[in-house]
C-alpha cells in the first residue's frame, strides 16, 4: 500500500499551489518590464504629434528613463499589488485545470501512448479558457491601472469603478473576452510546446536540472509570444484609455483595434512593444519553470511522504485487527 501511494499522480491542488507561488515570485521580480511593455503597446505613432515628448515613449529604454524621471522608481511598480493578485489567481486556476484535465485524459486513455500534440494543445486551451473566465476582471482592472497617466491614477477599487463605468456596468469587467479567448492561445502554445519539448529534448523526464527547466520555459514561450503578440496589443488597447488621436473614443471590438493599428501605423506595428514584452516573457517563463518544477517536486515529496506514512499506519492497523479477528469477515467487509 505504501509503494502504491508513491506512484499515485499528484492531486491538482499541488500543481495549482506551485503554479500560483511561482507566478507571484516571477512577476514581482520582472514587473517593471511588464509596465514598460504595456505603456508602449497602448500608444500610437500619431500620439507623438499630439502630446508632449515627455509623455511619448520612443522605445523601451526611453520609457524606462521617462517613467523614473517623472514618477520615481516606484513608477515602475504601479499596479503591482493587483497584478500579483491576478497572477496568483491565474496561476492557481490554470495549473489546477491543466493538471485535472490532463489526468482525466490519461485515466480515460488507459494504455494508449502519451498525449499527441493536438491533445496537449486542446488540454492547455481548455485550462486557459476556464481560468481566464475567473481572472479576466482582475486582469482588466490592473491593465487599466498600469496604463493610466500619473495625474489620473487611482487605487485598485477606484480603477475598478472606472472600468465598470466605461463598460456600462458589471459586464465591463469582462470587456475584451473575445480577445482574451484568442489570447488563451499563448499559454496553449506555451504549455503544448513545454510537453512536446520535454519529450523531444529531455526524454519526457519530470525532474529537470535548473538549466533544463529554464531552457524549456524560454523556448516554449518564445514560440508562443511571436504568434500571439498582436492579440496582446489588441487586448491592452481594448481595456485602456484610447489614444489621443481618437479624441476619447474607446475601441469597441478586437477587430476595430487591429484595423486601426494597421491603417494608422502599419502592419508590423501589431508587434509594437515586442522587445520588452519578449524579454519579460522569456525571463518570466524560464524563471517560472524553474520555480514551478522545484516547488512541485518539494510539495510532491511531502505529499508522498505523508501518504506513505498514512498507508503504513493503515496497514499496521489492519494487521492488528486481523490478529484479534483472524477470519476478518466482519472487519474487511
Amino acid at each position: 500500500m505504501a509503494d502504491r501511494a508513491r506512484h499515485e499522480p499528484l492531486p491538482p491542488w499541488i500543481h495549482a499551489v506551485s503554479g500560483a507561488a511561482s507566478v507571484v515570485i516571477a512577476q514581482a521580480m520582472l514587473y517593471p518590464l511588464d509596465r514598460i511593455g504595456t505603456k508602449l503597446q497602448v500608444q500610437s505613432k500619431r500620439d507623438a504629434k499630439t502630446i508632449s515628448d515627455d509623455a511619448y515613449y520612443h522605445n523601451a529604454l526611453d520609457a524606462f528613463v521617462k517613467i523614473v524621471k517623472s514618477e520615481g522608481v516606484q513608477g515602475l511598480y504601479v499596479g503591482l499589488p493587483g497584478s500579483l493578485i491576478g497572477g496568483a489567481a491565474q496561476g492557481y486556476a490554470f495549473n489546477y485545470w491543466h493538471s485535472l484535465l490532463r489526468q482525466m485524459y490519461l485515466d480515460r486513455a488507459g494504455s494508449l501512448p502519451i498525449p499527441s500534440t493536438a491533445v496537449e494543445l486542446g488540454i492547455a486551451y481548455g485550462a486557459s479558457a476556464l481560468s481566464m473566465l475567473f481572472t479576466l476582471p482582475v486582469t482588466n482592472v490592473t491593465t487599466r491601472q498600469r496604463t493610466a497617466d500619473k495625474a489620473e491614477r487611482k487605487g485598485l477599487i477606484g480603477t475598478a469603478n472606472d472600468v465598470l463605468k466605461a463598460g456600462n456596468g458589471i459586464t465591463g469587467l469582462w470587456k475584451g473576452i473575445s480577445a482574451s479567448l484568442l489570447l488563451c492561445l499563448n499559454p496553449t502554445i506555451t504549455y503544448g510546446a513545454v510537453e512536446r519539448l520535454r519529450i523531444i529534448l529531455f526524454q519526457g523526464r519530470n525532474n529537470l536540472r535548473l538549466w533544463e527547466s529554464f531552457l524549456l520555459g524560454v523556448l516554449s514561450k518564445a514560440i508562443a509570444t511571436v504568434f500571439s503578440h498582436p492579440i496582446v496589443v489588441a487586448k491592452v488597447a481594448l481595456v485602456s484609455k484610447p489614444p489621443a488621436s481618437r479624441n476619447g473614443k474607446p475601441f469597441e471590438s478586437f477587430g476595430e483595434v487591429l484595423t486601426y493599428i494597421v491603417k494608422q501605423e502599419g502592419f508590423f506595428r501589431l508587434w509594437k512593444g515586442l522587445g520588452p514584452g519578449m524579454i519579460k516573457a522569456l525571463l518570466f517563463q524560464g524563471l517560472l519553470m524553474i520555480l514551478k518544477e522545484r516547488s512541485r517536486v518539494r510539495l510532491g515529496a511531502v505529499f508522498y511522504y505523508l501518504r506513505s506514512r498514512r498507508a503504513t499506519s493503515i496497514s499496521r492497523a489492519l494487521a492488528a485487527l486481523r490478529s484479534t479477528n483472524p477470519t476478518g469477515l466482519t472487519i474487511l467487509k
